[in-house]
């Protein structure tokens, strides 16, 4: 089992930036490919990004890429998000996951992901 839990979410104006964290507690959080996800009002969870379990390969969403960056800090069993350059678009609530599929892989699917934190909510205002 692994419990993720964000942090780092608020309100800011558009044009902003905000550094989510996702950290993990329970087994084996290296090794693991995770990713970022978001669900606005009235719409289905959507891709963000997704890194690698070492860091290595990164993938994004369209929406996102030059504004966004995913790392992740193994040794302190933390994943973060950087977004830079907000806009009232990227207003959802933000969920870190993480996938059983060890040492293989980015993956963009939800279907893909085995674990799931409770949300942290972003707000931009224009």
């Amino acid at each position: 089992q692994v419990q993720l839990v964000e942090s780092g979410g608020g309100l800011v104006q558009s044009g902003n930036s905000l550094r989510l964290f996702c950290t993990a507690a329970g087994h084996a959080f290296n090794g693991r490919p995770m990713g970022w996800f978001r669900q606005a009002p009235g719409k289905g969870r959507e891709f963000v990004s997704a890194i690698s379990w070492d860091g290595q390969r990164t993938l994004y969403t369209d929406s996102v890429k030059g504004r966004f960056t995913i790392s992740r800090d193994n040794a302190k069993r933390t994943m973060y998000l950087q977004m830079n350059s907000l806009k009232p678009e990227d207003t959802a609530v933000y969920y870190c996951a993480a996938t059983n599929q060890f040492h293989d892989g980015t993956y963009y699917s939800p279907g893909d992901y085995d674990y799931w934190g409770q949300g942290t909510q972003v707000s931009v205002s224009s």
